[in-house]
């Protein structure tokens, strides 16, 4: 007890060490990434020939661009007309940098090293997740009032989102990614349902079939997007030229073509899955039709737009995406339904693959409408207020195309893996052959003498049992005795009858009637009599 209560104080003066550690660490990784893009803000800064404003209004930039990186919306104040300005599209790649801090951070606090002590789980979300968002509202003070500054309710909704989710899925991977138990408060069913091992198998199969489907779509997309680049390579190039006259205004505008490269495979993915995307409220691009009047800004990615008019074959042909990311999906699916070749016991039933393909789908679609919703957004008002691809038509179309396609190939595929078992069982009989052919060789028997009868092999040899071995009886040959079962052996040839002399029938007679010391046992009535004729059938 002394012990116990000695070490229970212990950890409880180092607590609030560990508390305020989760703490700094979310701190830090904010740091980490606002330093970041404010170092490259300020070296394009110091490379421009000649900056039209001071090193403040530099950093102020930086400060928004990381604000504007966690999803938060900017407004900006100087504009031609006066009035501002909202700008929402967010470079993804960008994105990517605080994502990867904030997961890392909420990790490494339950990771701690040998003689630290870590907070729990919950407790670690929400210390990392508050130490970087006190460093968000810090900048997003600092930034108030410049040129550019974040809308206050962004913020919260999708800012902190963002932050909480990067910091919940570094606690996830800390404790090993479980699936599993969910939370007291949930029904009893869904307790039971997660007790068993289906569904963790179904819950594992859906989340990697939407998130390969997803991949999938966005994979096709930047194909898209790549051959739209070189069949339109003339006018990319102009446009990029045409931005800026210096190497460091090059620099800054390829950086931005960087940035916004994976919300171009998005808008890809969107546009071959039939909804496409809007360049202004007035104009929408997709593969049957490119109509409306584009309120375009001048940018090399917006360069390789299709001509004006009806869509060609060639822009037919990006349908191929969905239905690339319908079958990944129905593959990933039909891999968990039927785990081995031609394995009947632990496959699925049509159902439940079935089943489990449509909600791989759904998944698919939900990831397709946050990308969309997330590589869209305003870049002003009136004409350019709504610019991108629209999220809940995007989901829709991704949801449809991957369950009209996915569920039937997913049946195709479980059909086609179990047929491999009919192959299996033509082949069973040589497989059989092959084993016992690689079993151990048994010592030979010992050399008959002169009176004795042939060995096992010789069709006059009468077959002995293990018991009447053990008795010095003499049991009659089998084409003598009536069984009183038939057992049917595969014909094999002389020394697998030899093997089979080893696994031979149980007697059916009773133990106490083949004790040695009470003579041989009575003959059965099936058996016949002593004199080796057979008995009344």
């Amino acid at each position: 007890m002394t012990e116990r209560s000695s070490l229970l104080s212990q950890d409880e003066r180092g607590r609030p060490a560990v508390l305020a550690s989760a703490v700094l660490r979310g701190a830090i990784a904010a740091g980490l990434g606002l330093g970041s893009v404010a170092v490259l803000v300020a070296a394009l800064w110091i490379s421009s020939p000649a900056p039209d404003s001071g090193p403040g209004e530099a950093f102020h930039a930086a400060a928004a661009l990381w604000l504007l990186a966690h999803g938060a919306e900017l407004i900006r104040t100087e504009t031609l007309t006066g009035a501002p300005a909202p700008m929402g599209v967010v470079p993804l790649l960008l994105s990517a940098l605080p994502v990867c801090l904030v997961h890392r951070a909420a990790r490494d606090v339950l990771e701690p090293e040998e003689g630290h002590g870590a907070p729990s789980p919950g407790g670690a979300f929400a210390l990392v997740t508050g130490g970087y968002l006190l460093v968000v509202g810090a900048v997003a003070l600092y930034a108030r009032g410049a040129s550019l500054s974040a809308r206050p309710l962004s913020l919260f909704f999708p800012c902190a989102l963002v932050v909480a989710g990067a910091a919940a899925a570094g606690v996830w991977t800390a404790c090993g990614r479980p699936l599993g138990p969910p939370p007291s408060w949930a029904p009893v069913r869904l307790h039971e349902a997660m007790a068993r091992t289906r569904f963790l198998r179904r819950a594992d199969a859906v989340g990697r079939s939407a998130l390969a489907g997803t991949a999938v779509l966005l994979g096709g997309g930047a194909l898209v997007v790549a051959s739209a680049l070189v069949w339109h390579g003339a006018p990319v190039q102009e446009s990029f030229l045409r931005l800026s006259t210096d190497w460091g205004g090059l620099i800054a505008v390829l950086l931005l073509a960087l940035g916004l490269v994976p919300n171009a495979a998005v808008w890809g993915a969107a546009y071959g899955l039939g909804p496409g995307f809007a360049l202004g409220t007035a104009s929408t691009v997709t593969p049957l039709a490119f109509t409306g009047s584009p309120a375009v800004p001048d940018f090399p990615l917006l360069a390789a737009m299709p001509a004006h008019g009806p869509g060609a074959p060639l822009n037919w042909a990006a349908g191929a995406v969905p239905v690339a990311a319908a079958l990944t999906v129905a593959w990933f699916t039909a891999r968990r339904a039927v785990p081995a070749r031609g394995e009947r016991e632990e496959a699925w039933s049509p159902g439940e693959t079935a089943l489990t393909t449509t909600l791989g789908a759904a998944g698919c679609g939900l990831g397709a409408a946050v990308l969309a919703a997330a590589a869209g957004g305003p870049l002003g008002r009136h004409a350019l207020a709504d610019f991108g691809p629209v999220w809940w038509l995007t989901g829709a179309a991704a949801l449809t195309w991957t369950a009209l396609i996915g569920v039937p190939a997913a049946l195709l595929l479980r059909a086609w893996r179990l047929r491999g078992r009919t192959k299996e069982e033509d082949d069973a009989p040589a497989a059989g052959t092959s084993r016992k052919a690689a079993a151990p060789v048994l010592p030979p028997p010992p050399a008959p003498g002169p009176d004795a009868p042939a060995g096992p092999g010789s069709p006059a040899a009468p077959r002995r049992r293990w018991w009447s071995r053990a008795a010095g009886e003499t049991v009659p040959r089998p084409e003598e005795t009536p069984a009183p079962a038939a057992v049917p052996v595969p014909p094999s040839g002389g020394a697998d009858e030899a093997d089979l002399d080893a696994y031979d029938f149980l007697p059916i007679d009773p133990w106490h009637a083949r004790t040695p010391a009470d003579g041989p046992p009575a003959p059965h009535p099936a058996d016949g009599d002593a004199s080796g004729e057979p008995g009344p059938a």
